[in-house]
């Protein structure tokens, strides 16, 4: 499977650039976290990425192939988004909601056992099979959201592309959401995770893309990106990088003042 890119992607609003001629190439395999305060314009880039906006310049490759040239059946079928905060506005049960991520394979006579199985796979990997008959009403707000991203596994795009998909979890489902984020990627799909914990993001990422003011600060390993120099500089406040002893690395992060 080829990579898929920005090249000097720039989009405005009400004259602000939202984007200002952001480029960075995403490769197969690996998750890369979109990192940036408020404003940085991370959601738009996954906006742009799956098709959903059109960027004033520049353009978005899927392969060698500028995104325009997909039809939208193709595309859905390479690209998943899972947006931020999606809702579902019709009450069905758990397990056709999730069948509807299979809607670009589907054939003209109906379900096969292979959307049968992605679902099933899907549904397990976000820890959602025991409700498949209850109804989307009578679930928590973390439940849905594990429900909407079994939803875009089941579709078994090969770019994952996920617009927060931490918010209303509590922790143990974070870590969970996490692992099945990376294990997306073990599969040999790539996966663009827009995150706004640090710590989740140098947990679950190969790479970091960060973002500030709608351009790009840096694209690399963790270890490269999130320095104290650079946190500063994005977030306005002072990072301390550790590790716990078992090796897992992690950032503390506080005012300015206090770091003096």
């Amino acid at each position: 499977m080829s990579g898929l890119a920005v090249d000097h992607l720039t989009l405005a609003r009400g004259g602000r650039p939202v984007l200002d001629s952001v480029s960075a190439v995403f490769s197969p395999g690996r998750v890369t976290a979109v990192l940036g305060p408020n404003g940085a314009g991370k959601s738009t880039l996954l906006g742009c990425l799956a098709g959903l906006l059109a960027p004033d310049a520049g353009q978005v490759l899927v392969g060698a192939r500028p995104r325009q040239t997909l039809g939208m059946r193709e595309l859905a079928r390479q690209i998943g988004l899972l947006p931020q905060g999606g809702d579902v506005h019709w009450d069905v049960d758990v397990a056709t909601l999730v069948g509807l991520g299979r809607y670009p394979h589907r054939a003209r006579w109906g379900e096969t056992q292979q959307d049968r199985a992605a679902v099933a796979r899907a549904m397990a990997a976000t820890d959602v099979t025991r409700f498949a008959t209850r109804p989307m009403a009578a679930l928590s707000g973390g439940e849905r959201a594990r429900v909407l991203l079994a939803r875009v596994l089941a579709g078994e795009p090969q770019w994952l592309l996920a617009d927060e998909p931490l918010a209303n979890l509590d922790p143990a489902h974070q870590l969970d959401t996490l692992a099945c984020l990376r294990d997306v990627a073990r599969g040999g799909a790539g996966v663009i995770v827009v995150l706004h914990d640090l710590n989740h993001a140098i947990q679950v990422a190969d790479e970091i893309l960060l973002l500030r003011d709608g351009r790009t600060v840096a694209q690399g390993a963790p270890a490269e990106v999130l320095t104290p120099e650079r946190i500063a500089e994005t977030y306005g406040v002072a990072g301390q990088i550790g590790t716990t002893p078992g090796g897992v690395p992690f950032i503390v992060t506080m005012p300015m003042a206090h770091h003096a």
